[in-house]
């Protein structure tokens, strides 16, 4: 419409200037056209303009029609405004938005596709490396089980057999085999969580806690923690087996890395939660929150990978139990396993 108003101002000048006695104005059949003098009253019109126009305004939609207004500046004619009106075609405003809703689909598409594998591409060399990665520690925490089963073992056959005066130099090497032992079998419990066929049985976890218990005696004694326990007979919860035994390992293992050289150490079993607390480090409130996540240590001076309340959380999480931390730092952590209402 800016278009058709310059040709008609154009014409107009011609006009003008050439005194001629008709002025041939051109416009598309669509278009309808007014001249105004500067009171806005016709000069030459073939529609009635609107009453409600703004003039300060170059395009106005009134009554389903756009009316484009071109200031006419100097005056031809007597001309001071132009008036340029059309009916809105509502099939090519359907068509454009189709056109452009097409195109933007088969832009996203491209671009999706090209993210896709530009993706692949620049990913593939991380891929293979986490995939080498993890196939080396799965063939190493594999080769690791045989060596430490054997030290176990014939720990176990020497101390029930034979004296031995190295008395504390062996129990320094049965803790060494245990922590190795238990670093196997929490990681392959993760590579394997996904796919590990659970046979959930009634548990007697009074007896497997005292059990557990005395399979970390030997680090309690080492660290001089004393144990005060509250563990009530026969409670029974049905639990996959290496499920439960990797909830208290864990617990009971972080209860004492984390614990002060000659601490506290108490465990309370009931039928309606577990629970183990420390006399250690503690916990910071703001670490709280993220302290389950994966890698994450409460202190990196005291080693370990970070993994154990992952797998203590996906274990919660498997059987909607309720997990309740309650730490301070430099007196302690309670750990909760509630699993009744």
């Amino acid at each position: 419409m800016e278009h058709e108003g310059e040709k008609i101002q154009h014409q107009l000048i011609r006009l003008h200037s050439t005194f001629e006695t008709r002025l041939p104005i051109h416009v598309k059949e669509t278009c309808k056209i007014a001249l105004l003098d500067k009171e806005r009253n016709p000069v030459f019109s073939n529609f009635t303009p609107p009453q409600n126009i703004d003039f300060t305004q170059a395009y106005q939609l009134i009554n389903g029609h756009i009316l484009y207004i071109k200031p006419v500046d100097p005056y031809y004619l007597g001309v001071a405004y132009l008036l340029l009106q059309t009916a809105i075609n509502q099939t090519d405003i359907e068509e454009l938005q189709k056109m452009i809703l097409l195109f933007m689909l088969g832009a996203g598409l491209f671009f999706l596709i090209l993210g896709y594998f530009l993706g692949r591409l620049f990913i593939a060399p991380m891929r293979e490396s986490i995939e080498t990665m993890n196939r080396f520690i799965q063939d190493t925490t594999h080769e690791l089980n045989t060596p430490v089963s054997t030290i176990l073992a014939n720990l176990e056959l020497i101390q029930t057999l034979h004296q031995c005066s190295a008395k504390e130099e062996m129990q320094r090497i049965e803790i060494a085999s245990k922590t190795l032992s238990r670093i196997y079998d929490d990681l392959t419990y993760l590579k394997l969580n996904h796919q590990h066929h659970r046979s959930i049985q009634a548990i007697d976890l009074s007896a497997l806690v005292k059990e557990r218990l005395a399979y970390f005696s030997a680090a309690l004694e080492a660290k001089k923690i004393a144990l005060h326990t509250a563990v009530e007979p026969d409670v029974v919860l049905p639990m996959d087996q290496d499920d439960a035994i990797r909830l208290l390992d864990n617990l009971i293992s972080n209860a004492i890395k984390y614990n002060q050289s000659g601490g506290t150490m108490e465990v309370r079993l009931n039928r309606e939660h577990f629970s183990i607390k420390d006399s250690g480090i503690g916990i910071a409130k703001e670490e709280l929150a993220t302290i389950h996540e994966r890698f994450k240590r409460a202190n990196s001076s005291e080693g370990g990978f970070g993994i154990g309340l992952d797998i203590v959380y996906q274990v919660v999480a498997y059987y909607h139990f309720k997990i309740v931390i309650n730490s301070q730092i430099n007196q302690g952590t309670e750990v909760t396993i509630i699993w009744q209402k």
